[in-house]
């Protein structure tokens, strides 16, 4: 029996020592297991913060990229504003040498016009300043002695007593009493009376078409070899017709100023119509897209009636087959000539458009005021005087270098 009760208590302990085991293995497992749930939850944080850190770093790489290339577009554009700044430099440094060599020949120029108006300067100026410098008072006595001056000066009784009439207004309005400040007021009423108007020659925009008339030995052919001369120099490209076909010495003497230039030429043998030759000129024109042509014309003065018709002729065509081309009308008179050159003016007037006025040997006469009487009995500015033999010597007429030349 108690042997039969031990083996039963054994027995029990054996299923309690079991069942302790496995309560024991069970809760193993559930330590294992929350071990392993927390491995991954830890896996799985580091995991995240991998990822993040990961998303981090390709940030940074971006915005490091972003800055490298901030930093080279910095580079870049300083370099570009350096570049620029000393571009710049340059640039005003070309700008200076090119306003100071412009400077230089505005002052060659104005001493060869200087230079060129000497004998008018001495023959208006000095006399003038010899009489003002005789009187202690204005009286009528001087304006007389003024105007015997400007008349004999070429300046034409209609102007002259048109310059005194306003010199008397200025006097009296401006209260002048001393005869030497009578100098200035009569530098001031010239110049103005030269400034009226338009003295540019208008070719621009190109085309352009340069007609010029004018009596024979006025210097018609020398002006226009040294206008093409100009105007190729400046980068036009010119051509000539020869549309005086009444000297053969005209169609040579231009033939000649073309191959010394450079420029084409057309024209026809001697005898020819004025009118083909223009024709044949303007289509070569067309053809060769020329910027400029200049044309000669003659200038048979004695026959009115005809010098008309063949101008008349030369400007119906050039309207009609040359719409496009700006057209200027320029009309050379010799200023050693005097009073015949504004008679000359006139005249030419009433058969042409005139729009401006070339006076050529000017250097060769004491007697310039001429300029003054063209311009205002005539009503057309001048547009270019010619004070030497020399290309550069033919000049854009400026009123106030004029004046400036003359008074000093």
């Amino acid at each position: 029996m108690f042997k039969f009760w031990k083996k039963s208590e054994d027995k029990e302990l054996e299923e309690i020592e079991k069942e302790e085991i496995h309560k024991e293995a069970i809760e193993k497992i559930e330590e294992l297991e929350e071990i392993v749930k927390e491995e991954q939850e830890k896996k799985k944080e580091l995991i995240e913060e991998l990822e993040q850190l990961s998303e981090l770093n390709s940030d940074d790489k971006y915005a490091q990229d972003e800055l490298e290339e901030s930093k080279e577009e910095n580079f870049d554009s300083l370099k570009d504003q350096e570049d620029h700044q000393s571009s710049q430099r340059d640039n005003n440094e070309e700008l200076e040498v090119e306003e100071e060599l412009q400077e230089e020949v505005k002052k060659g120029l104005f001493a060869r016009l200087m230079e060129g108006l000497s004998k008018t300067k001495s023959n208006i100026m000095g006399r003038v300043d010899d009489i003002l410098n005789s009187y202690t008072k204005i009286d009528e006595d001087l304006l007389e002695e003024l105007e015997e001056v400007l008349i004999t000066a070429d300046v034409g009784l209609t102007t002259t007593m048109d310059i005194i009439d306003q010199l008397r207004v200025m006097i009296k309005k401006r209260g002048v009493t001393d005869p030497l400040e009578v100098r200035d007021l009569l530098k001031e009423i010239i110049s103005n009376i030269l400034t009226e108007g338009n003295p540019k020659i208008e070719i621009d925009p190109s085309p352009a078409v340069i007609v010029m008339v004018g009596v024979n030995g006025v210097g018609k052919t020398t002006t226009i070899g040294k206008l093409a001369q100009k105007y190729k120099k400046d980068g036009k490209k010119v051509m000539l017709a020869a549309a005086d076909t009444f000297r053969a010495a005209a169609t040579e003497q231009l033939d000649i100023w073309a191959t010394r230039v450079g420029v084409d030429i057309i024209k026809h043998h001697e005898g020819a119509d004025p009118g083909a030759v223009i024709f044949d000129a303007i289509k070569a024109s067309q053809s060769r897209k020329v910027d400029l042509l200049i044309c000669d014309t003659a200038g048979r003065l004695h026959n009115k009636a005809n010098l008309m018709n063949e101008l008349g002729k030369i400007f119906k065509i050039i309207d009609r087959e040359y719409p496009e081309a700006k057209k200027e009308v320029l009309l050379v008179v010799d200023a050693t000539t005097g009073q015949n050159a504004v008679s000359q003016a006139k005249t030419f007037k009433e058969v042409a458009d005139i729009t401006g006025i070339v006076l050529t040997k000017l250097d060769g006469t004491a007697k310039g005021g001429v300029v003054l009487a063209v311009k205002s009995e005539v009503d057309v500015p001048v547009k270019l005087i010619g004070v030497g033999e020399k290309a550069e010597d033919l000049q854009v007429f400026d009123a106030q270098s004029f004046t400036d030349a003359i008074f000093g």
